[in-house]
């Protein structure tokens, strides 16, 4: 978890995404912002993020963030 609080931080400095479990919901992260957050997750936990995983039940929270990146590890 801690690699992907770093990865948020980097795209959306100075937001404490621990709190939240709205955060695509509140309009904290873009499209622009998820878009690069895909491209970061894919690499550094060396998953493929499909389309169908882009909903916003999977980038609401860290935890919905961290299940869906495990449940992707587990596919492979």
């Amino acid at each position: 978890m801690e690699k992907l609080l770093e990865i948020l931080a980097l795209i959306k400095p100075g937001v404490d995404f621990t709190k939240s479990d709205s955060i695509v919901d509140d309009g904290i992260l873009s499209s622009m912002d998820i878009a690069r957050l895909v491209g970061e997750i894919s690499d550094e936990f060396d998953v493929d993020i499909e389309v169908t995983d882009l909903v916003p039940e999977n980038f609401n929270s860290v935890d919905s963030m961290m299940k869906m990146i495990e449940r992707l590890e587990d596919e492979d």
